[in-house]
């Protein structure tokens, strides 16, 4: 199972992380993974690209690990886009976790 965890302080998201694998099928061809890595990395990778944001990230060199830490002080507009691309991040792996909740739990704190 994918455990994706989300840590919050005054409702803004300052990290996440996501654990495990999902497998609800073969590898390769495993679409819940595939589904939640390209919301996860489309995301992180519009942060960069887009806000100009450098974030902490660390990776599991055989997957199934990935956290990612939004830095403290950012300038108020590009901390408020930031955000709005991560909660559309969330938004769209809760989309996934209602369809296949046997295989990712979405948990934000």
């Amino acid at each position: 199972m994918i455990k994706v965890t989300v840590d919050r302080v005054n409702s803004q998201i300052t990290a996440f992380s996501l654990t495990g694998h999902a497998e609800s099928g073969p590898y390769g061809y495993d679409l819940v993974c595939a589904g939640v890595s390209a919301v996860s990395f489309g995301a992180v990778n519009a942060v960069i690209k887009l806000c100009e944001v450098d974030l902490e990230i660390e990776q599991g060199e055989e997957g199934g690990y990935l956290w990612v830490s939004v830095p403290e002080h950012l300038q108020k507009d590009v901390m408020e886009n930031v955000q709005l691309l991560f909660e559309g991040m969330l938004i769209s792996l809760k989309t996934i976790e209602q369809e296949y909740s046997q295989f990712i739990e979405v948990d934000s704190k």
